[in-house]
């Protein structure tokens, strides 16, 4: 493949974040000091990452073309199959970003070392350059990960690189009706948390804390690795606080999705139904009444390049 640019993918700062909020750095430089925060803190992270960026751009740019694209205009950014992304920032922009760049090598720099774990970013600012190289040769490792799939009844898809919600857009409890492994059931509930294996030590992993701590509390020890059967090529779902009523029933709470066994789920809201992925709920799906949607794995697969 003859990659022509490198798409560097970022995110904004919490110092960004901040002055977008309140207009002016010194207004929220005041909040954040008020509050009883480390204004010096948000200051370091932000000056760490725009160093971490400086460098990717500047070492970039004798190997190959390249241009920023900031994390909110990825749903809609049209991606070149002679593009390579370089991610620069933290693991959760990783996953923000595998979902929709279609199979695209992604060479994924940890802007700070001493702040993020990196588990999916194995490279740094250090390190990156000479990997551009090699993928522009098609001479590199990788990994194909797995990415889960939403799909609705009127044919609108949502990816997932770690996981997808799908529920009510608020705290009022979820309706709906599911269907998995030739069972079906009517319930209500918190919502449905479905979780690659990538995904695995995210949000479905505190799922499983929560169950394990209520188990020890009350004299049952529950198991310590919940993904240790969970392949590269299944998803698990877990249903969140069900409720048992005359209407609803607890039976299907959690269970494993694969090619051979989806997970269908019909809602029963009239509104504030919501299908999101990977946490951004910015991104997402209306789960309303007379949506069904079916949860499986997906065609598309992540490309990450490997050290």
């Amino acid at each position: 493949m003859n990659f022509e640019y490198a798409i560097i993918v970022k995110g904004k700062t919490r110092l960004e974040t901040l002055i977008e909020r309140f207009n002016t750095k010194s207004q929220a430089q005041f909040y954040i000091e008020r509050s009883g925060g480390n204004w010096t803190e948000y200051e370091k992270e932000h000056d760490t990452f725009h160093a971490s960026l400086y460098s990717v751009q500047q070492q970039l740019s004798p190997i190959i073309k390249n241009k920023i694209v900031e994390r909110s205009f990825l749903p809609s950014f049209i991606f070149s199959e002679k593009n390579m992304i370089v991610v620069v920032g933290q693991d959760g922009l990783v996953a923000n970003t595998a979902k929709y760049v279609n199979g695209l090598p992604i060479i994924a720099v940890n802007s700070d070392v001493h702040r993020y774990d990196g588990v999916l970013l194995p490279f740094n600012t250090d390190n990156f350059a000479p990997v551009v190289s090699h993928v522009m040769k098609n001479d590199f490792s990788f990994k194909d990960t797995t990415l889960a799939e939403a799909k609705l009844n009127d044919g609108q898809r949502l990816l997932a690189f770690n996981d997808l919600f799908i529920g009510a857009a608020s705290h009022v409890s979820a309706r709906y009706k599911i269907s998995h492994a030739s069972l079906t059931e009517e319930h209500s509930s918190s919502g449905i948390l479905v979780s690659t294996k990538s995904g695995s030590s995210g949000w479905m992993s505190s799922v499983f804390n929560m169950t394990n701590g209520i188990m020890r509390a009350s004299g049952t020890l529950g198991s310590s690795d919940c993904f240790c059967q969970l392949s590269d090529h299944d998803l698990m779902f877990a249903v969140r606080e069900p409720f048992k009523s005359k209407r609803t029933q607890i039976e299907i709470v959690n269970g494993y999705v694969n090619a051979s066994s989806p997970l269908v789920i019909e809602s029963f809201m009239p509104s504030n139904g919501i299908i999101f992925s990977d946490g951004v709920e910015s991104d997402f799906m209306q789960f309303n009444s007379g949506a069904i949607a079916t949860i499986g794995i997906a065609k598309e697969k992540a490309r990450l390049v490997a050290n």
